[in-house]
């Protein structure tokens, strides 16, 4: 199993501010007002799968297309701005769906910090992201729509919730990479955002039992790294990654 001595190590090597080159939290640090950062933050969440350099390609044509005011473009959103803008399973119609629904939540529910500090405070099953995934799909046309559920999982379902976890761990963390603007939750609360890579390189590393990479894994791994740091377990973010790139 890996030491906490090898992980620091590895934190201390790729939490820097080199990170933002290649990394979707790029995006949202381009934008110094809150509002667009946060915005920009969870749309870029929303497509951050896939090879990095294309998908970061089309969140750039996305904020092109916004005009590079985030807050602006979602307060004043049209269906017909985006024309045929897609990603992969993303259509412009799953795109609009969540547009529309992001307006609907910045113009009469408080907007994402508010949503997501709804669902930290009434988890439902032990799984704060229920109440937030339930609150686009109670809203939106076409839940069933591919594009729109693959783009936002339905929690409920016990999926890994990954990007989420990784928008979350942007806005709450504080740290050279991270954001830190909301304060409603501490870092200890924070879950590691799991995808196929960092569940493989954890069970190399001894840290991850469960074979199936799902939220019951996320809390697993989170759990076993708070071994290590029990104030800021997703820190380890980046040793993962860190340690995926040195043993290729």
């Amino acid at each position: 199993m890996v030491t906490k001595t090898e992980l620091d190590k590895l934190v201390k090597k790729y939490e820097t501010v080199e990170f933002f080159k290649d990394d979707p939290i790029g995006i949202p640090n381009r934008f110094p007002d809150k509002r667009d950062k946060e915005i920009a933050g969870f749309i870029a969440s929303l497509v951050a799968y896939g090879r990095r350099e294309i998908f970061i390609k089309k969140l750039n044509q996305l904020l092109s297309i916004a005009e590079n005011e985030p807050y602006n473009f979602i307060m004043n959103f049209e269906p017909k701005i985006l024309g045929d803008f897609n990603y992969r399973f993303g259509k412009p119609e799953d795109f609009a769906q969540i547009f529309e629904i992001l307006k609907m939540l910045y113009k009469t529910d408080g907007g994402l910090e508010k949503l997501f500090k709804y669902g930290y405070e009434n988890k439902i099953g032990g799984n704060m992201f229920v109440p937030i995934t339930d609150y686009f799909y109670s809203r939106a046309k076409e839940p069933e729509a591919m594009g729109f559920k693959f783009m936002i999982p339905d929690a409920r379902k016990g999926s890994a919730m990954k990007r989420m976890c990784m928008y979350l761990r942007w806005m709450v963390r504080k740290g050279p990479v991270d954001f830190g603007i909301w304060n409603f939750m501490p870092a200890s609360d924070l879950l590691i955002p799991l995808d196929t890579h960092v569940a493989r390189i954890s069970r190399q590393m001894g840290i991850l039992t469960r074979s199936a990479n799902d939220f019951k894994a996320v809390l697993e791994l989170t759990e076993n790294l708070k071994q290590f740091d029990p104030s800021d377990p997703v820190k380890y973010d980046f040793a993962i990654f860190g340690y995926g790139v040195n043993n290729k």
